[in-house]
C-alpha cells in the first residue's frame, strides 16, 4: 500500500511511495506527529538521479524489518533537495559543520522542533570501512533519545545557536574593482591544472561560472592567460569522457583528474551552463570545435530533456539496466571492443576504438570504456567518423535508457532559456529560440501567480506546492532578459522586472543589501539560509546581482543598479580568496566595470535585413554583460529605444555606457569594433 508520498509531484519522493517505511513529506503535520508520539524525526534528503540515494533505498528503506523499526521509533520525513533547497541547505550546513563533509543521501535526526542532533550521509546495511550500519545508528539514536534526553537537547540547542551566528554581513562593502579581479585571476592561475585543464584535483567538476569570468575578463582586459585557461579547459572537457561523444551533453562531474570517467548522471543545469559557455567561447574565438559542442549540448537538452509541456526536465539518472537486467551506473554509455564489432563490423570497429579511446583493458569497469575524443580532428576521415557516431548512437538507443526526472525546476529552466536563446541566435537556429520561448511561456503560465510569485517546480503540467527561492527568481529573470535581447519582445523585460521586484522587496535586507535564499514571508526554518558562493549553479545571490544589473542597464533604474552593487560587495570580500566558488559573482563584477554597455538597434521593421544584421552583430559583441534592445523607433517595447531615430532612414545602432553614448552607426563593422566582437 502506498505511503503519504503517493500524492507528491517530486519523482524522487514518488520513487519511495511504495516503501514499507511510513514516509511523511516535509510538513508541519510530520513534526506535530513526532511531538505527539514523543519520538525523533528521521530526515532523509536526496534527489532522483543520486546513485547512492538509490543504493541506500534498496538496502535499507525497502526492507520490512528496517522499515518496521523506523516506523515504531521515528517519524520519517523524505525530502527532495531539488524541490526544497532551503531545507537541504540548512541541514547540510549543520552536517558539514559537525562532520567536516557532506553529501547525499543526507541523514539527519531532529527533535520535534526541527533541531538537528545527529548527522550522517549514506549508512550501509552492515558495518563497513569504519562506518556503523544503519541499524546500529537507528538503535543508538533511539537509546540516546530515551536515556540521555537532556544531552540531546543540549547538542541540538548548541547547533541551532551556532548556525544562527553565521550571518553574512558583506552586503555594505563596495563592489570589486580592478585590483580584486586581478587578485582573483592570480588565485585561479595558481590552482589551474595546466596539463589537464580545470582547477584542483579529483573529483573534477565543470567550472562553468569560472569560465564565464575568464571569458569576460579577457574581453575587458585582453588577458591572453584568462582566455587560454578557459579555452584549454573547455577543450579538455569536451574531449573527455565527461562529454557524451555520441549524443551530446555533459555528465555531472569526472571522478578522476583527466575528465575520463564521469559520474554519469546528466543534469539540466550543467548542460544549460556549459551550452552557454561553449557558445560564448565560440563568440570570443570563432572555434568550430566550440560551436559544435554548444550546438550538440543544445540539441541534447531539447531532444532528451524537453517535456510535453515545453519545459525542461531536471536530470537523467546515472544508472540503467545492463544486459543481465541489473541496474548499473554507466551501463547506457560504455562500450567494449566486442560491442563495437557487434554494432559496426570489424573495420569500422577498429576505427571507432582508435577514435574514441576504447581499449581491451577498458577505462571503466569490467573491461568497458567511456568514449572520449583523444585525437585531434584531421587524423580520421570526418565523414566516416560521423557515420560511425550515428550508427553507435542508434545502437545505444536500443539499450534500456536511464530514468528521467521529469520535474521542471524554475531556476534551471531559466538557465536553459538563456542558453538556448543565445545559442539559437548566434548560429541561426530559430528552433532553439522557439524552445527557449516555449519554456518561458510554461514558467509564466504555470509557475507564476497573479502577483508574479514563483513556484519552484512543476511536473506533468501541475505546479508544485513549494515556493520559489532566490535562485528561481534570479535565474528566470536572467533567462527572460536574454530572451528579450534575442527576440526583440519587450514583454520578457517586463516579466523580468516583476520577478526582480520580489528580489528587492522579499529577499534583500533593506539595511545591508545582503540577500537571503528564502523570502521574508517563506516558511521559517531553524535558520534563514544565505549563501553567496557558487555550487553546481550560480548562487542565488550572484545570479540576482547579475539580473539586477542587466535590468538596470535596460531601464536606467538606479534602485536596481544600487542593489546589484551592494550585493557585489560579498565578491570583494570572498572573490580574491576563493574565486572557484565566486565565478558568477566575478563575471557580474566584470560587467559592472565595463558599464555594462547598452545597445539599441532600431530598424524600419524587425524583418529589415540591415536591422537584423546589426542586431546579430550586437548579440555577438563580447563586451561583458552588454544588453541589447531591438525594435522600431519609439515602439515602446524597450526603454533604450526611446528617442532613437533611424539615421538617414536606415537601420541604426546606438551604444552607450556610463551616461556617455558613441555616435550612432549604420555599419556592422563599426558596431562590432565598439562591442569588442
Amino acid at each position: 500500500m502506498p505511503n503519504r508520498l503517493a500524492d507528491e509531484t517530486s519523482p524522487y519522493l514518488l520513487q519511495h511511495a511504495d516503501n514499507p517505511v511510513d514516509w511523511w513529506p516535509w510538513s508541519a503535520e510530520a513534526f506535530a506527529e513526532a511531538r505527539r508520539r514523543d519520538v525523533p524525526v528521521l530526515l532523509s534528503v536526496g534527489y532522483s538521479s543520486c546513485h547512492w540515494c538509490h543504493v541506500m533505498a534498496h538496502e535499507s528503506f525497502e526492507g520490512d524489518d528496517t522499515a518496521a523499526y523506523m516506523n515504531e521509533h521515528f517519524v520519517s520525513v523524505k525530502v527532495d533537495r531539488e524541490e526544497r533547497p532551503d531545507v537541504d541547505a540548512v541541514y547540510m550546513e549543520a552536517v558539514q559543520a559537525a562532520t567536516g563533509q557532506g553529501g547525499w543521501p543526507m541523514t539527519v535526526f531532529l527533535t520535534p522542533d526541527a533541531e538537528p542532533f545527529y548527522f550522517g550521509t549514506y549508512f550501509p546495511p552492515e558495518p563497513r570501512h569504519g562506518m556503523p550500519s544503519f541499524g546500529q545508528v537507528l538503535e543508538g539514536v533511539r537509546q540516546a533519545w530515551r536515556t540521555r534526553r537532556d544531552e540531546v537537547a543540549d547538542v541540538a540547542g548548541k547547533i541551532v545557536r551556532d548556525l544562527a551566528q553565521r550571518e553574512i554581513g558583506h552586503g555594505t562593502a563596495r563592489p570589486p574593482g580592478e585590483e580584486e579581479l586581478a587578485q582573483a585571476l592570480l588565485a585561479l592561475t595558481r590552482e589551474y591544472d595546466a596539463r589537464r585543464g580545470g582547477f584542483g584535483g579529483a573529483p573534477k567538476f565543470p567550472p562553468s561560472m569560472v569560465i564565464e569570468f575568464l571569458l569576460r575578463h579577457h574581453a575587458r582586459t585582453g588577458s591572453e592567460g584568462a582566455l587560454q585557461m578557459a579555452a584549454d579547459t573547455c577543450e579538455r572537457m569536451a574531449r573527455g569522457g565527461i562529454h557524451d561523444q555520441l549524443g551530446g551533453g555533459f555528465a555531472r562531474y569526472s571522478v578522476d583528474r583527466d575528465w575520463v570517467v564521469p559520474h554519469f548522471e546528466k543534469m539540466l543545469y550543467d548542460n544549460a551552463l556549459l551550452c552557454r559557455v561553449y557558445a560564448h567561447l565560440w563568440r570570443a574565438t570563432g572555434s568550430d570545435f566550440a560551436r559544435r559542442v554548444a550546438l550538440a549540448t543544445a540539441d541534447f537538452m531539447v531532444r532528451e530533456l524537453r517535456t510535453a509541456e515545453g519545459g525542461f526536465a531536471s536530470a537523467l539518472d546515472a544508472d540503467s539496466e545492463d544486459r543481465t537486467g541489473r541496474h548499473v551506473e554507466g551501463a547506457y554509455y560504455v562500450w567494449t571492443p566486442a560491442q563495437l564489432r557487434e554494432a559496426l563490423g570489424d573495420e569500422d570497429a577498429e576505427l571507432a576504438a582508435r577514435c574514441f579511446g576504447v581499449t581491451e583493458e577498458g577505462t571503466f569497469e569490467h573491461g568497458s570504456s567511456v568514449l572520449q575524443l583523444p585525437v585531434q580532428e584531421g587524423v580520421f576521415d570526418a565523414d566516416r567518423v560521423e557515420s560511425v557516431r550515428r550508427r553507435l548512437l542508434a545502437r545505444r538507443a536500443e539499450r534500456p535508457a536511464p530514468g528521467r526526472d521529469d520535474k521542471v525546476v524554475a531556476a534551471w529552466n531559466g538557465l536553459a532559456i538563456a542558453a538556448l536563446a543565445e545559442t539559437g541566435a548566434y548560429f541561426d537556429r530559430p528552433d532553439l529560440v522557439e524552445a527557449a520561448v516555449g519554456a518561458a511561456d510554461l514558467l509564466v503560465r504555470l509557475h507564476m501567480d497573479e502577483h508574479a510569485g514563483l513556484r519552484r517546480t512543476s511536473k506533468d503540467g501541475r505546479a508544485g506546492a513549494n515556493a520559489g527561492v532566490l535562485e528561481d527568481y534570479a535565474d528566470v529573470a536572467e533567462g527572460f532578459l536574454a530572451l528579450a535581447s534575442v527576440t526583440g519582445e519587450g514583454v520578457w523585460l517586463d516579466f523580468a522586472g516583476l520577478l526582480l521586484g520580489h528580489v528587492l522587496t522579499r529577499f534583500a535586507d533593506p539595511e545591508s543589501g545582503s540577500l537571503y535564499d528564502t523570502a521574508v514571508d517563506a516558511e521559517r526554518l531553524i535558520r534563514r539560509p544565505q549563501d553567496p558562493t557558487d555550487n553546481a549553479t550560480p548562487s542565488g545571490w550572484s545570479a540576482a546581482a547579475g539580473a539586477l544589473l542587466g535590468y538596470a542597464a535596460h531601464t536606467g533604474s538606479e534602485a536596481h543598479r544600487t542593489a546589484a552593487e551592494r550585493a557585489l560587495g560579498v565578491v570583494s570580500a570572498l572573490g580574491p580568496r576563493a574565486p572557484r566558488f565566486m565565478g558568477w559573482g566575478l563575471a557580474v563584477a566584470e560587467a559592472l566595470l565595463d558599464g555594462p554597455r547598452e545597445v539599441a538597434v532600431v530598424g524600419p521593421s524587425l524583418d529589415d535585413a540591415a536591422a537584423r544584421d546589426l542586431h546579430r552583430t550586437a548579440l555577438l559583441g563580447t563586451a561583458p554583460g552588454a544588453v541589447v534592445a531591438y525594435g522600431t523607433p519609439d515602439s515602446g517595447e524597450f526603454p533604450l529605444l526611446a528617442d532613437r531615430p533611424l539615421a538617414h532612414g536606415v537601420a541604426t545602432a546606438y551604444v552607450c555606457r556610463d551616461f556617455t553614448c558613441d555616435a550612432p552607426t549604420t555599419d556592422p563593422d563599426h558596431l562590432r569594433t565598439a562591442l569588442g566582437g
